[in-house]
């Protein structure tokens, strides 16, 4: 399913994102979201979603942390955790994910946080279904955005 991450390293992202929650600027839709990355060097990089009074200019949490990331030259990640401030694991939206896209690699473990961490699993949420203790749904990229367009696609040769 997901490529492997300590459990000491998997309580650190998550306690990130939750951590940069609490930075969120989300007074119109007041839906806070917090995202953390490790790194493959082992920082934390931590994003919050920013809102605009001009619905298009927001920019979600996990991409916030993309680009604080690779603006300070940190490309490679180990995981990625997202919290809401909702009761239930909340998946990035589909722009996010296409971003993810270019610089996480397929099983890249992602940690959907519900915003009432750490809890006893719903009846809903199934091991087999990717639950794990807390509520938190593991899962990856690939199962988040299957048959995607990633960077190696423009490496492919071109008809003349």
């Amino acid at each position: 399913m997901a490529a492997t991450v300590s459990v000491e390293d998997r309580e650190k992202v998550i306690q990130a994102c939750i951590e940069a929650k609490k930075y969120s600027y989300s007074p119109y839709s007041k839906f806070a979201v917090g995202a953390a990355f490790l790194a493959e060097d082992g920082q934390l990089i931590k994003g919050a979603n920013i809102e605009n009074a001009s619905y298009g200019g927001t920019i979600c949490a996990e991409r916030t942390g993309i680009v604080k990331a690779v603006s300070e030259g940190v490309t490679r990640f180990r995981a990625l955790a997202v919290v809401t401030n909702v009761p239930s694991s909340i998946s990035p939206c589909g722009m996010c994910r296409q971003v993810l896209r270019e610089f996480c690699a397929n099983d890249m473990p992602i940690y959907l946080v519900p915003g009432d961490y750490p809890r006893p699993l719903k009846e809903n949420e199934r091991p087999e279904d990717g639950f794990i203790e807390g509520g938190v749904r593991l899962t990856n990229l690939g199962e988040l955005l299957p048959d995607s367009f990633g960077p190696e696609q423009l490496e492919l040769p071109r008809r003349q």
